[in-house]
């Protein structure tokens, strides 16, 4: 019997033309839709067509699967979601970090609870519209690649698939340019064929996560001061979870020059601001790192680094230092962010990654030195 492949339909055409290319490709497909939104949640979210989870997701890939003649479910992982993805995201938020809940909706819900689906039902592989590639090397072990099209490489918010996840995951449209998935749902008579891209933080109906934060978190909003490097208050803010490193509008400060967010200490409330030469460090860490290419770091090793998604890769060296991953950048890189992903890549090959970890740095001359040559070395939380 050909082997089965649970397929997550987000109603798009990425996930779409790989559950096409499945079939095609003579797998056993079964599609699935995950049901993620809360209930009663505002009706602006679930309705967002450019939002993976939406409600009108459910219908489109019906059709989809209608058309190319498999099987369609949808499955419920409200639960999962609020806790793994939305309790997580509001959390850090509130720690002073700015979380990334693309990573963590891949490894615990587009992965984890979906492979488990298809163990119980007896499925071998989990397949998604990622732009990714996962091959097998010589040592065994499976490696995770960029995408053959570097502007769509989702390799960055996939660093979390361990072995397991990764040795029965398929990536149908890892060779395809953006392009030429369009071309073959027009080609298959797909409606989604040009349907809009989702975006990031699928489940913020405004698409302002301040928003979000404040119904989720009836906390959150606690004001604080505002503070420059030498410790004087400068202004007053409305609440830590409204704001991210490197952030310049919205301070409410009167200044003669740009002023950004430097530093954020949740526990005490405060906001640290200086001048854009502030934000540069050449020196973070990782936590809770996955490798993928290698079994663990013993030693200094030479990357390519890549701290937000949108971001370009740049020469560090990574070196284990008590639990955490050192990351020594070459050059100082500007509004390194807690609560962000750090991901280590060797030519196309994603070596691993973690979660980036800043060490709160003391008040006074000693922190405006610092700050203003960006020297001063972190440590882990």
């Amino acid at each position: 019997m050909n082997p089965t492949v649970l397929v997550g339909m987000s109603g798009g055409v990425d996930s779409s033309v790989a559950a096409a290319l499945l079939t095609r490709a003579g797998y056993r497909v079964i599609g699935v839709t995950l049901n993620v939104w809360p209930e009663g949640e505002d009706v602006a979210v679930i309705e967002r067509e450019d939002a993976c989870c939406a409600l009108g997701a459910v219908e489109d890939a019906r059709r989809v699967c209608a058309a190319l003649g498999v099987p369609h479910y949808v499955v419920n992982f409200r639960d999962v979601f609020r806790r793994y993805v939305i309790q997580n995201f509001v959390e850090e938020y509130r720690r002073g970090r700015t979380p990334n809940p693309c990573v963590r909706c891949n490894q615990f819900i587009k992965f984890d609870a979906l492979l488990a689906k298809a163990t119980a039902i007896g499925a071998d592989f989990v397949a998604t519209g990622h732009y990714a590639r996962n091959t097998r090397v010589e040592t065994g072990r499976w490696a995770l690649r960029k995408a053959a099209d570097p502007r769509k490489d989702q390799s960055y918010v996939l660093y979390v698939m361990n072995q397991d996840r990764l040795a029965r995951a398929l990536f149908p449209l890892g060779d395809l340019t953006k392009d030429e998935t369009r071309r073959i749902a027009d080609e298959l008579h797909l409606h989604v064929a040009n349907k809009p891209e989702s975006q990031d933080i699928c489940f913020v109906p405004t698409k302002n996560y301040r928003d979000y934060v404040r119904k989720e978190d009836t906390t959150a909003v606690r004001p604080g001061p505002i503070i420059d490097a030498e410790g004087r208050v400068v202004g007053q803010h409305e609440g830590v979870s409204f704001y991210t490193i490197g952030q310049r509008r919205g301070l409410g400060i009167s200044s003669r020059r740009p002023l950004f967010v430097t530093e954020i200490r949740p526990e005490q409330r405060i906001l640290v601001v200086g001048d854009e030469g502030s934000l540069y460090r050449k020196t973070a860490h990782a936590s809770q790192v996955n490798w993928v290419a290698i079994e663990g770091l013993h030693g200094p090793m030479r990357v390519m680094a890549k701290a937000r998604y949108h971001a370009e890769e740049v020469a560090a060296t990574i070196e284990p230092a008590e639990g955490v991953v050192r990351v020594v950048f070459d050059e100082p890189q500007r509004a390194i962010t807690p609560g962000q992903a750090i991901v280590f890549y060797d030519g196309d090959c994603v070596v691993g990654g973690g979660v980036l970890e800043l060490e709160p740095r003391q008040n006074g001359r000693r922190l405006a030195e610092e700050l203003r040559d960006g020297a001063g070395e972190t440590h882990g939380d």
